[in-house]
Protein backbone atom coordinates (compact mmCIF):
# COMPACT_ATOMS: atom_id res chain seq x y z
CA UNK A 1 0.00 0.00 0.00
CA UNK A 2 1.64 3.40 -1.09
CA UNK A 3 2.00 6.39 1.85
CA UNK A 4 -1.00 8.80 0.81
CA UNK A 5 0.58 11.16 3.65
CA UNK A 6 1.88 13.71 0.34
CA UNK A 7 -1.49 13.66 -1.39
CA UNK A 8 -3.16 14.57 2.34
CA UNK A 9 -1.07 17.66 2.45
CA UNK A 10 -1.88 19.01 -0.84
CA UNK A 11 -5.57 18.13 -0.62
CA UNK A 12 -5.66 20.10 2.63
CA UNK A 13 -3.65 22.86 1.23
CA UNK A 14 -6.26 22.94 -1.55
CA UNK A 15 -9.09 22.85 0.72
CA UNK A 16 -7.85 25.83 3.02
CA UNK A 17 -7.36 27.78 -0.54
CA UNK A 18 -11.17 27.53 -1.32
CA UNK A 19 -12.15 28.24 2.59
CA UNK A 20 -9.96 31.54 1.84
CA UNK A 21 -12.10 32.07 -1.60
CA UNK A 22 -14.72 32.40 0.83
CA UNK A 23 -13.55 34.05 3.53
CA UNK A 24 -12.24 37.12 1.43
CA UNK A 25 -15.21 37.60 -0.47
CA UNK A 26 -16.96 37.95 2.76
CA UNK A 27 -14.39 40.47 3.86
CA UNK A 28 -15.14 42.49 0.53
CA UNK A 29 -19.11 42.19 1.02
CA UNK A 30 -18.74 43.52 5.00
CA UNK A 31 -16.27 46.09 4.56
CA UNK A 32 -13.76 46.25 2.50
CA UNK A 33 -15.70 47.46 -0.17
CA UNK A 34 -16.98 50.59 1.45
CA UNK A 35 -13.61 51.52 2.75
CA UNK A 36 -11.81 51.74 -0.82
CA UNK A 37 -14.90 53.96 -2.06
CA UNK A 38 -14.99 56.37 1.42
CA UNK A 39 -11.04 56.32 0.92
CA UNK A 40 -11.38 57.74 -2.34
CA UNK A 41 -13.29 60.00 -2.21
CA UNK A 42 -11.78 61.00 0.89
CA UNK A 43 -8.86 61.84 -1.42
CA UNK A 44 -11.10 63.35 -4.21
CA UNK A 45 -12.64 65.86 -1.58
CA UNK A 46 -9.20 66.85 0.29
CA UNK A 47 -6.81 67.13 -3.20
CA UNK A 48 -9.98 69.12 -4.87
CA UNK A 49 -9.09 66.19 -8.02
CA UNK A 50 -12.24 66.19 -10.74
CA UNK A 51 -13.24 62.40 -10.35
CA UNK A 52 -15.86 60.28 -9.58
CA UNK A 53 -16.45 56.32 -8.12
CA UNK A 54 -18.27 54.18 -9.91
CA UNK A 55 -19.40 50.74 -8.15
CA UNK A 56 -19.25 47.72 -10.90
CA UNK A 57 -21.92 45.06 -9.71
CA UNK A 58 -23.02 43.75 -12.36
CA UNK A 59 -21.20 39.81 -11.40
CA UNK A 60 -21.29 39.01 -8.15
CA UNK A 61 -18.36 38.11 -6.43
CA UNK A 62 -16.72 40.21 -9.55
CA UNK A 63 -17.09 43.70 -8.17
CA UNK A 64 -14.91 46.50 -9.04
CA UNK A 65 -14.13 50.01 -7.48
CA UNK A 66 -12.92 51.99 -10.56
CA UNK A 67 -11.92 55.96 -10.26
CA UNK A 68 -12.68 57.15 -13.87
CA UNK A 69 -11.24 60.64 -13.77
CA UNK A 70 -14.05 61.32 -16.29
CA UNK A 71 -14.00 62.22 -20.22
CA UNK A 72 -13.48 65.57 -22.57
CA UNK A 73 -12.85 66.72 -25.91
CA UNK A 74 -9.13 66.10 -26.54
CA UNK A 75 -8.86 69.09 -28.46
CA UNK A 76 -8.06 67.26 -31.40
CA UNK A 77 -10.98 67.32 -34.21
CA UNK A 78 -11.14 65.38 -37.12
CA UNK A 79 -12.14 67.16 -40.47
CA UNK A 80 -15.49 65.66 -41.79
CA UNK A 81 -16.14 68.63 -44.20
CA UNK A 82 -15.15 72.26 -44.59
CA UNK A 83 -17.75 73.27 -42.25
CA UNK A 84 -18.03 70.10 -39.77
CA UNK A 85 -15.30 69.06 -37.16
CA UNK A 86 -15.53 65.96 -35.11
CA UNK A 87 -14.11 65.77 -31.67
CA UNK A 88 -11.81 62.90 -30.30
CA UNK A 89 -12.79 62.12 -26.62
CA UNK A 90 -10.09 61.59 -24.06
CA UNK A 91 -10.44 59.73 -21.84
CA UNK A 92 -8.59 60.39 -18.36
CA UNK A 93 -7.57 57.17 -17.19
CA UNK A 94 -8.77 55.19 -14.24
CA UNK A 95 -7.60 53.66 -10.99
CA UNK A 96 -9.33 50.48 -10.18
CA UNK A 97 -9.90 47.94 -7.66
CA UNK A 98 -11.36 44.80 -8.86
CA UNK A 99 -12.32 41.28 -7.02
CA UNK A 100 -10.70 38.58 -8.47
CA UNK A 101 -12.58 34.85 -9.00
CA UNK A 102 -10.31 33.87 -6.02
CA UNK A 103 -11.44 36.82 -3.66
CA UNK A 104 -8.13 38.59 -3.59
CA UNK A 105 -8.69 42.44 -4.42
CA UNK A 106 -6.50 43.47 -8.10
CA UNK A 107 -5.27 47.18 -8.02
CA UNK A 108 -4.91 48.47 -11.35
CA UNK A 109 -4.03 51.98 -13.31
CA UNK A 110 -5.85 52.11 -16.57
CA UNK A 111 -3.95 54.96 -18.65
CA UNK A 112 -5.52 57.92 -20.35
CA UNK A 113 -6.66 57.30 -24.22
CA UNK A 114 -8.00 59.39 -27.20
CA UNK A 115 -10.09 57.49 -29.04
CA UNK A 116 -8.88 57.19 -32.83
CA UNK A 117 -5.69 57.97 -31.62
CA UNK A 118 -2.73 55.32 -31.54
CA UNK A 119 -3.27 51.96 -29.57
CA UNK A 120 -4.57 52.36 -26.09
CA UNK A 121 -1.33 51.19 -23.79
CA UNK A 122 -2.35 48.32 -21.72
CA UNK A 123 -3.20 48.86 -17.98
CA UNK A 124 -1.07 48.45 -15.33
CA UNK A 125 -1.35 45.96 -12.19
CA UNK A 126 0.08 48.02 -8.90
CA UNK A 127 -0.39 44.38 -7.08
CA UNK A 128 -3.26 41.78 -6.11
CA UNK A 129 -3.84 41.55 -2.05
CA UNK A 130 -5.65 39.46 0.45
CA UNK A 131 -8.49 42.12 1.29
CA UNK A 132 -7.13 42.10 5.00
CA UNK A 133 -3.75 43.44 3.45
CA UNK A 134 -5.67 46.73 1.84
CA UNK A 135 -5.19 49.27 4.40
CA UNK A 136 -5.98 53.39 3.94
CA UNK A 137 -1.90 53.98 3.20
CA UNK A 138 -1.68 51.53 0.87
CA UNK A 139 -4.75 53.21 -1.08
CA UNK A 140 -2.81 56.43 -0.67
CA UNK A 141 0.34 55.35 -2.73
CA UNK A 142 -1.84 53.59 -5.30
CA UNK A 143 -3.43 57.09 -5.63
CA UNK A 144 0.22 58.67 -5.67
CA UNK A 145 1.35 56.18 -7.98
CA UNK A 146 -2.04 56.60 -10.49
CA UNK A 147 -1.71 60.41 -10.47
CA UNK A 148 2.31 60.16 -11.36
CA UNK A 149 1.34 57.78 -14.12
CA UNK A 150 -1.53 60.10 -15.45
CA UNK A 151 0.79 62.90 -15.28
CA UNK A 152 3.59 61.36 -16.72
CA UNK A 153 0.98 60.29 -19.49
CA UNK A 154 0.15 63.71 -20.10
CA UNK A 155 3.36 64.72 -20.28
CA UNK A 156 4.64 62.44 -22.62
CA UNK A 157 7.93 63.57 -24.55
CA UNK A 158 11.53 61.84 -25.37
CA UNK A 159 13.32 64.32 -22.79
CA UNK A 160 13.27 61.74 -19.92
CA UNK A 161 16.88 60.60 -19.76
CA UNK A 162 16.25 58.11 -17.02
CA UNK A 163 18.13 54.32 -17.43
CA UNK A 164 15.64 52.80 -19.46
CA UNK A 165 16.10 55.43 -22.34
CA UNK A 166 19.87 55.53 -22.42
CA UNK A 167 21.40 53.68 -25.27
CA UNK A 168 25.04 53.15 -25.90
CA UNK A 169 28.01 50.60 -24.56
CA UNK A 170 28.71 52.19 -20.82
CA UNK A 171 25.09 51.28 -20.72
CA UNK A 172 24.68 48.20 -22.09
CA UNK A 173 27.88 46.36 -20.97
CA UNK A 174 28.65 47.65 -17.47
CA UNK A 175 28.69 44.96 -14.64
CA UNK A 176 25.31 45.70 -12.58
CA UNK A 177 26.18 47.57 -9.48
CA UNK A 178 27.94 45.71 -6.51
CA UNK A 179 29.49 43.14 -9.65
CA UNK A 180 33.36 43.19 -10.45
CA UNK A 181 34.48 42.39 -14.20
CA UNK A 182 36.05 39.03 -13.82
CA UNK A 183 39.47 38.57 -14.32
Amino acid sequence: MEDLTNLKRKVQAYQEILSNTVHYRESWKSGLKNTIKSELQRMLDETALEGEIEVKDDVENLEAIVLNLGEVKSGIYEKINKEVNRPLIKHNGSLIYQQLFNGKVMAMISYPVIEGYGEPRPPKTIAIYRPEEVKPPFLVRHMEEFIREVTDWEDFDDDDKGPAHKIGYSMNFMPPQGEEGGE
